[in-house]
């Protein structure tokens, strides 16, 4: 006999008993949805106060399209100590980052970490990562999570395995960065753009002058460094052709897809990631975001771009780009906070999608299957 229950009641499934929890959480019943095209890609938006955790989730459709946004939230686990849901814990996740494995989001602060279960809404406190970092780059490859950059003292790559939870030193990167992006993308754990801190990670000299300070500050904002998970070593860095400042940057449908900004403009960028393609390693220049033009972005306005399927959200966290353009004198307005474009990977065209929750500011976003 088969029931069939509504995809809403999946969260509260689990407390019908420990047979049903555990069948919710198997491998094999996420293969079976998934056989069935019962997954969604469901983007996650969390932003974090002193004193509270706030959720908004947005979900495409068959088709690709944006649906209306729905505020969430997460609640402790009653398998933890309550820790992770008082203030004292959300202060330590300042600059956090998300990074989703199944259906569930890791949220990695400077030195704690918390793993929300989409389905149930809980909070359970996990590792934290074994060297402080803050503005680094983080993605999920083959089900851990790699780390890198963001840490002044130091140019390890930590990995995390869920299973254990443990982190472990796995590599030196080649670049001691701060301000990074994480992508992944077939095996490739990304680490692209930043500042420069500290030497090198493996020249172990500082800029001998201002001018070579510059121009380090230049290679670092727009390159990215490739790091081979399963075989442990480092590819050869590429560099966005144009260059600039690469403002957001994400994996999505076999490539990296990246944001630059320059000096009055934006670029958009494609580089192919698919190592077994015989065009890897190419860079492609895109139709670029319907920003207003002669815009440069300040340090006020920042975006999170999230690979979601076949498509690449790109989502303002913060900052409003109405001030950009009343500080420069013009008249344009209706780009205030929280927009939301979404480009299709194949068609080669942006649209844009609903807003984000005036609730939801300078948050951090990821994409989860669920």
């Amino acid at each position: 006999m088969s029931i069939r229950v509504p995809h809403s009641t999946l969260p509260s499934l689990p407390s019908v008993c420990r047979r049903w929890a555990h069948l919710l959480n198997s491998p094999a019943f996420l293969l079976l949805r998934l056989r069935h095209h019962l997954l969604f890609h469901t983007l996650f938006s969390i932003s974090i106060s002193n004193s509270a955790l706030f959720a908004a989730t947005l979900r495409l459709d068959r088709d690709g399209e944006p649906s209306a946004w729905k505020v969430s939230s997460f609640v402790p686990s009653k398998e933890n100590d309550g820790e992770s849901g008082n203030g004292s814990a959300f202060s330590l996740f300042s600059h956090f980052r998300l990074v989703s494995i199944g259906r569930k989001i890791y949220i990695i602060g400077r030195t704690a970490m918390l793993r929300c279960d989409t389905w149930t809404g809980t909070l359970v406190p996990k590792a934290g990562m074994g060297f402080p970092r803050k503005k680094f780059a983080a993605a999920a490859v083959v089900g851990k999570i790699l780390v890198a950059g963001g840490c002044t003292r130091s140019s390890v790559v930590e990995e995390y395995d869920p299973d254990e939870n443990v982190w472990r030193v796995v590599s030196d990167a080649p670049r001691r960065r701060y301000g990074c992006i994480g992508a992944s993308v077939d095996g490739v754990f990304y680490v692209i753009g930043g500042l420069k801190i500290g030497p090198s990670g493996n020249d172990g000299s500082m800029c001998a002058s201002r001018a070579a300070g510059a121009e380090a500050a230049h290679v670092y904002a727009s390159s990215m460094d490739l790091y081979d998970v399963a075989a442990r070593v480092w590819l050869r860095s590429r560099a966005v052709p144009g260059g600039g400042c690469v403002v957001a940057a994400c994996g999505a449908n076999g490539n990296v897809y990246i944001l630059s900004s320059h000096a009055v403009e934006l670029s958009f960028w494609k580089f192919n990631a698919s190592r077994k393609s015989a065009g890897f390693g190419e860079w492609s220049r895109i139709k670029s975001p319907p920003l207003p033009a002669q815009v440069r972005l300040d340090s006020t306005v920042r975006f999170s771009c999230v690979g979601v399927g076949d498509k690449v959200v790109l989502v303002q966290v913060a900052g409003c780009i109405d001030d950009l353009l009343r500080r420069s004198g013009r008249t344009e307005r209706g780009l205030k906070e929280g927009l939301v474009l979404v480009y299709d990977c194949a068609g080669g065209e942006w649209s844009r999608g609903a807003d984000m929750p005036e609730v939801i500011r300078r948050a951090a976003c990821v994409c989860v299957e669920c």
